[in-house]
């Protein structure tokens, strides 16, 4: 190896003359190409007229501005910048940079596992379980301001619901409940009302007095006392049934309409009972009627016991009921996670200061409570606004939207109170609620402790609230990347170097030519 480095080095030095010659020329070529390139610039530029610049500058303001639309659209369509997650995907790897796309923790992990989990049936509509009584409560309203509190699309949903659990196949065996299977799908209240009547003449019909009770009653006492009727009527109609169910499939049908009924009425008598003050014997009611059926879990009667107890200000009681539904199998709801949130807040509300907590830290008890309100924020955004009372409160829909506005409205419109009656409670969901949108990934797609949330609540709330004097509360937006603002930027720089130009041309045009002068004068 050594002969070969001193035999290489010989045949340089031998030919070393000749190389520098050969070194001197391409240096040489190299310089008067770039003085030939410059001159010739140069002596381009100073052939430019203005119109050229008007020109150049208007190219490249039309450029900047179909890339700031372009990136706009892409970030409405996928929310992220194309710039960005071109930078990010595609040039980072290649400059060595690791990629972020990858789950940093396992919340991330779960909430995509949840998503899979989760049904194509994204934005189903849920029976409001707190729902209030069209005759005695919602037509008081319309009497009063003259605006129609219910959409189309609500009660049609309803009388759905009502053709649901309150008919059967064999109503045509009982006079009484065939014209009782007309009156559901009546359009016109008056109608209804007047076959309901007419059915109470034939017999004591369980669903004539539900339909009185619900629509005919101005008063909340009115309706309880024909729930009363409805369900003595309705006791009779179901030890009957109960006794036959097992004769076929037509008799199994029957007794599970007359099931249907009678929850149906004792879980009414039991907010009657909340709405008259009596909120003790409401509670009672409704702990029997859960222990009485408990698989009819699709009424969500826990969800009248939590605002009832919450009311007694028995919150032992009430996180006893939230350990019992607030569980990963179940589905949730703004009532399971924000009272959960309340309790967690009602625990160091009194003695919280968002200055205090700068200066020290949060601590472990605080944590916790800042956890809860962002789980529940991110369940249903659209609460804190109304708790707040930052969005004026509308009479809540008889159906609801989960994690919708018309979920928010429901809960803040009896929840309101409690949050108040807890001292600190919201001043401490002002301080943090907003922060749960720093901590979800975006786009929604991603979700952070639930499944993503459903872009399609915005349409469906729309069909369940009265857009008319109620604006639709929609997903808060985050703000918008750097490179749209840049190029938003860089769009109107040009513009107005563009119209500068025009204005300007032979000053703008020395202002052009001063960076080459100096260049030549160094």
């Amino acid at each position: 190896m050594d002969i070969w480095h001193l035999s290489l080095q010989i045949s340089f030095l031998k030919y070393s003359p000749f190389v520098q010659r050969f070194l001197n020329l391409i240096g040489l070529t190299i310089c008067l190409f770039f003085f030939c390139v410059s001159s010739v610039v140069s002596m381009f530029l100073n052939t430019l007229t203005p119109k050229f610049y008007v020109a150049l500058t208007g190219t490249s303001s039309l450029i900047s501005g179909l890339i700031l639309i372009f990136e706009w659209w892409y970030f409405r369509k996928y929310g992220t910048s194309f710039i960005e997650q071109v930078s990010v995907s595609h040039l980072r790897p290649l400059l060595g940079g690791v990629d972020s796309s990858s789950p940093s923790n396992s919340n991330t992990s779960n909430g995509e596992a949840d998503s899979n989990r989760q049904s194509v049936s994204e934005c189903k509509v849920w029976r409001n379980p707190l729902n209030l009584f069209r005759g005695a409560e919602y037509n008081r309203y319309t009497w009063v301001t003259g605006r129609e509190p219910l959409t189309y699309y609500d009660m049609n949903l309803s009388a759905q619901d009502h053709q649901t659990f309150f008919t059967c196949d064999s109503d045509h065996l009982r006079p009484a409940d065939a014209i009782m299977q007309k009156a559901w799908r009546e359009r016109n209240p008056q109608a209804r009302i007047s076959a309901a009547h007419e059915a109470l003449e034939l017999e004591d019909c369980a669903t004539a007095y539900i339909l009185l009770a619900e629509e005919e009653a101005t008063t909340i006492m009115e309706a309880e006392r024909l729930f009363k009727q409805a369900l003595k009527a309705g006791e009779g109609c179901y030890r009957r049934s109960q006794q036959l169910q097992h004769h076929g499939t037509q008799y199994e049908a029957q007794h599970r309409r007359d099931t249907n009924v009678l929850v149906y009425i004792k879980r009414r008598l039991a907010m009657c009972s909340r709405k008259l003050g009596r909120t003790r014997e409401a509670v009672k009611m409704m702990r029997d009627l859960m222990k009485e059926f408990p698989l009819l879990s699709m009424f969500n009667i826990h969800e009248n016991l939590l605002e009832s107890l919450l009311e007694l200000q028995n919150y032992a009681d009430v996180q006893a009921v939230l350990a019992k539904y607030d569980d990963i199998s179940l589905p949730k709801s703004a009532t399971i996670c924000y009272t959960a949130a309340l309790l967690k807040a009602r625990a160091v509300s009194d003695k919280f200061s968002p200055e205090a907590a700068s200066r020290r830290g949060l601590s472990t008890a605080e944590m916790n409570a800042v956890e809860a309100i962002h789980r529940a924020v991110e369940f249903n955004p659209h609460v804190p606004k109304y708790l707040l009372e930052m969005k004026s409160l509308i009479l809540p829909p008889e159906h609801i939207l989960k994690r919708g506005d018309s979920e928010a409205i429901a809960y803040a419109f009896f929840h309101l109170q409690h949050w108040k009656r807890v001292e600190g409670a919201l001043n401490l969901l002002h301080c943090t609620w907003e922060g749960t949108f720093r901590m979800i990934p975006y786009p929604l797609e991603k979700g952070h402790l639930f499944y993503p949330y459903p872009i399609c609540t915005e349409t469906a709330d729309r069909e369940l609230l009265p857009t008319v004097f109620h604006e639709v509360s929609v997903y808060p937006k985050k703000e918008l990347p750097f490179f749209i603002l840049f190029t938003a930027g860089l769009c109107s720089f040009t513009a107005m170097l563009a119209l500068l130009t025009h204005q300007f041309p032979e000053l703008m045009g020395v202002f052009a030519k001063a960076p080459l002068v100096s260049e030549d004068r160094c």
